[in-house]
């Protein structure tokens, strides 16, 4: 589904990827692995289609991306419900201002119940816990049902029991025929991924 040659991007002067070809297929599961400033976050970028870049990118014109950032990344005074911010996933098939189909609540539903987030669903985002309100942005990418689903360090410091829902969430993506690329140091999660692409100093490293 994705095709990656020769793949280049400086940032401030530095090469954050140095010359990364790579190929992603459909109903996978990719993981980036490597240390932190190894490139992952910059390739997830790239293949994001939000990253500069040199080098050719080829997958088909009309599929549709979802990427879902680190916790991190979103405002804590975000004023919105666990439910809301799944529902947003369903935007890019209507239009914001236009009422969700019961098709497009049930997917958010199923999206919720897939990351074990039914009780929480009234809450508010800014009153989660970090490992919640990830749960609640992974949900927001499986209610997209995009062809492609990047997450960058999806279950980085959460508990075991969230680690095992996400990584359920991700191989049913994949069964689905997504192309799903996650960055990640869990070694466990590198062993259940279909492929691995390792990167060192923004180069390819040894499998």
């Amino acid at each position: 589904m994705i095709e990656l040659q020769n793949i280049s991007v400086d940032h401030g002067g530095v090469r954050a990827l140095d010359s990364v070809s790579a190929s992603i297929g459909a109903g996978e599961v990719t993981a980036l692995a490597g240390q932190n400033g190894s490139g992952k976050s910059t390739l997830l970028g790239v293949i994001a289609g939000t990253q500069a870049h040199r080098g050719a990118l080829a997958r088909r014109p009309d599929v549709r991306v979802a990427f879902v950032v680190q916790r991190s990344a979103v405002p804590h005074s975000l004023p919105l419900t666990v439910r809301d911010v799944v529902s947003m996933g369903r935007w890019g098939r209507r239009a914001p201002w236009r009422p969700l189909t019961r098709a497009d609540r049930e997917i958010v539903q199923e999206s919720l119940a897939a990351l074990g987030l039914q009780s929480l669903e009234r809450r508010p985002l800014h009153e989660l816990s970090g490992g919640q309100r990830q749960r609640a942005l992974v949900a927001q990418g499986l209610a997209q049902r995009a062809d492609i689903l990047l997450l960058d360090e999806p279950a980085a410091a959460l508990d075991d029991e969230a680690r095992v829902l996400i990584g359920l969430a991700i191989a049913r993506e994949a069964e689905r025929g997504a192309a799903v690329v996650h960055a990640t140091h869990d070694a466990a999660a590198i062993a259940a991924a279909d492929r691995v692409i390792r990167l060192h100093a923004g180069q390819l490293a040894a499998p």
